[in-house]
């Protein structure tokens, strides 16, 4: 497989300088990096972006995540893998990820106050730029066909 262009925040350096920063600011606000690939992982899944997928998988396996604790991400609900914070951020991940499919209420208060009950107002917002940077590569990379296991230099 071949993408059908190179990745646009390459063709315009300048919109990677900006990603730097959210990416920046995302460290800052002390969510752990295992939970930020889960739920990468997990926005990943459901938008079909596969070089995205990879890359967290691999990300997740390089940092000591247990095979068990990858595999499962998309049967998160199923496995008895996951804490309870991981299963908010994951409940608050799909609800953002797929915004279009509720129609009154995309993020309901009752899902605020769960996520809420297991992060301070630093680590929810790493996780909001987290779970919007990735719906936004994946959306860059299903447009552009960016095959799985690309490496970018």
């Amino acid at each position: 497989m071949q993408a059908r262009m190179k990745n646009p925040a390459f063709v315009l350096p300048d919109g990677m300088k900006g990603i730097g920063s959210i990416f920046k600011a995302i460290s800052e606000g002390g969510l752990p990096q295992e939970l930020q690939e889960i739920v990468a992982l997990r926005a990943s899944q459901i938008n079909g972006c596969s070089a995205c997928v990879h890359g967290h998988t691999e990300n997740l396996g390089k940092a000591g995540t247990t095979t068990e604790r990858i595999t499962n991400v998309s049967a998160w609900r199923e496995a008895p893998f996951y804490s309870d914070a991981e299963r908010a951020a994951l409940t608050l991940t799909e609800a953002v990820t797929r915004l279009a499919d509720r129609s009154a209420e995309p993020v309901p208060d009752a899902l605020w106050d769960e996520v809420a009950d297991h992060f301070d107002e630093r680590e929810l917002s790493a996780l909001i730029l987290v779970i919007g940077v990735t719906n936004m590569f994946n959306r860059i990379n299903t447009t552009i066909k960016e095959p799985a296991g690309t490496k970018w230099v």
